[in-house]
């Protein structure tokens, strides 16, 4: 029986890595690639957070590229930068300065890694009958509902489902998560069994760019200073410009002189203005969500009960979603949420299964804000 191909994503990390070798192992005919999106100079890593994108993806490629070198596979670098740049990065800085905050991961999954990166490899010859990755995930088919659906990883601690989320069913079909049923401790260790023990202990990505710094994205001539000011309206003092901020944020909202902690509440493009106060001003009990997409099912049948994760490592809390228009619901939490933050993702789950989500797009706050 001729061997089926698996084209695999290549960070040049662990993950990825013991994927493609456990493929292998299990009889696969395996493919690296390696996504080339930085559109900047190259550069090792110096940033103390290291994140998939920056001037650092030089050394990840050439990690990869050694890697399949020792595994024995073909490896490719598809330069998608173009590609990243309008449908990620446009996205990124148009949503922070009208005072939204994006996830970049969300949308790079569908649109790049399991879009984009496909469609490039065929048009340059590479013939695949499944894609993989090193996510934490896990993908089955439902024989009741003839669907495929996605499951956390069975590491809870390193569950990347709510990144996977938009994912649509065309993508799940062709798509394998040989770490999904793996602990992070268990991958490590086939790592440092197979010889790969520089990989094995390689810092892993914590951020969407090295450094955790955005600046370079936005540029000088988009920062517009501002004020910032408490729940009375009196002015505390200036900011840099709106896209620096995220609702929740407290690190680097004001300087000293003030004995309360202070948060970010809101942030008003057109005003230029950023609202601070404490915590529990930050306390939602009801939200929007709109751009929407179901795995488990085509849409939702009149309201029903799930649990939400507003962050991708925050515990799940239990809530209430009703349809209130074609790609548009209302979510009702038991209990408050804090640092609901428009233009983030919400993901829905019961147990294990990933119902679907959304993006957040206006929170209703449980203590009346008087901006």
């Amino acid at each position: 029986m001729e061997k089926e191909t698996v084209l695999v994503g290549m960070s040049g990390g662990v993950d990825s890595s013991v994927a493609a070798y456990l493929l292998k192992k299990d009889g696969f005919h395996v493919i690296g690639v390696t996504m080339h999106i930085w559109s900047g100079e190259a550069a090792p890593h110096t940033a103390p957070r290291s994140g998939c994108y920056g001037p650092g993806e030089i050394q990840d490629t050439r990690d990869a590229e050694q890697t399949c070198k020792k595994l024995g596979i073909p490896h490719f670098i598809i330069d998608l930068s173009d590609d990243y740049e309008k449908a990620v990065i446009e996205n990124f800085s148009s949503e922070y300065r009208h005072g939204h905050t994006p996830n970049p991961c969300v949308l790079c999954n569908p649109i790049i890694k399991f879009g984009a990166l496909l469609e490039k490899s065929k048009t340059l010859g590479i013939e695949f009958e499944h894609f993989a990755t090193g996510h934490y995930a896990r993908a089955v088919f439902d024989e009741t509902n003839q669907r495929y659906h996605l499951k956390k990883g069975v590491d809870r601690k390193k569950d990347q489902s709510y990144f996977l989320y938009r994912l649509n069913q065309s993508q799940l079909k062709q798509t394998l998560f040989p770490l999904g049923d793996l602990k992070k401790e268990q991958v490590k260790t086939i790592a440092h069994e197979i010889g790969l023990k520089k990989i094995a202990e390689k810092p892993e990505s914590q951020d969407f760019m090295d450094g955790g710094d955005y600046q370079s994205i936005f540029g000088k001539t988009e920062s517009k200073a501002g004020t910032v000011i408490d729940l009375q309206g009196k002015v505390l003092g200036e900011h840099p410009g709106i896209q620096y901020f995220t609702i929740g944020q407290r690190k680097g909202v004001l300087g000293g002189g003030i004995s309360q902690r202070m948060y970010v509440l809101k942030i008003d493009p057109l005003s230029n203005c950023i609202t601070v106060g404490p915590k529990e001003y930050l306390a939602v009990d009801k939200l929007t969500a709109g751009n929407l997409n179901w795995i488990a099912f085509e849409e939702p049948q009149g309201t029903f009960m799930a649990h939400a994760r507003l962050r991708s490592s925050q515990k799940e809390s239990p809530c209430t979603i009703t349809p209130i228009h074609e790609n548009q619901i209302k979510v009702h939490f038991q209990e408050s949420q804090y640092f609901a933050t428009p233009g983030q993702s919400i993901v829905f789950y019961q147990d294990e299964l990933v119902l679907g989500g959304g993006i957040m797009q206006s929170v209703h706050a449980v203590h009346e804000r008087n901006e």
